[in-house]
């Protein structure tokens, strides 16, 4: 096994350290991309290094990016949940790079969800 390095001490606590701010209630949105099968097959982990790659190159710290499995939708993968500070959840569908991207501009950062891609408005469990 690899010795860890200062450096990566450093970055481990800089990641952790932007969590807790995130868990605090600090975020502007968290982006749920669906990983089960067959959103994998279908490019969802294209999706989230996409987004992943974003959230860097902006160094945006107000963002949780996280994943999940199966939504039991599979033939509208690759899926993502958006859910911004004060709004209803909203569900993607049949995304590729350039939806992800206008998603990303025009939801997450602008709080203005893009109606084209979205499937459902709301929680699974709720009628909102």
């Amino acid at each position: 096994m690899a010795k860890i390095s200062i450096q990566d001490l450093k970055k481990i606590k800089e990641e952790q350290k932007a969590r807790m701010v995130l868990r605090e209630g600090a975020q502007r949105a968290k982006i749920t991309v669906h990983m089960g099968t067959c959103g994998i097959a279908a490019g969802a982990r294209d999706i989230m290094v996409l987004f992943r790659d974003i959230i860097g190159e902006r160094g945006l710290d107000d963002i949780i990016l996280t994943n999940s499995g199966c939504a039991g939708l599979c033939a509208q993968e690759p899926m993502i949940t958006v859910e911004v500070a004060g709004q209803s959840p909203i569900k993607y569908v049949k995304l590729d790079s350039a939806k992800a991207r206008r998603i990303f501009d025009e939801h997450v950062m602008a709080g203005n969800p893009v109606e084209d891609f979205a499937l459902a408005r709301g929680s699974e469990t709720t009628a909102q």
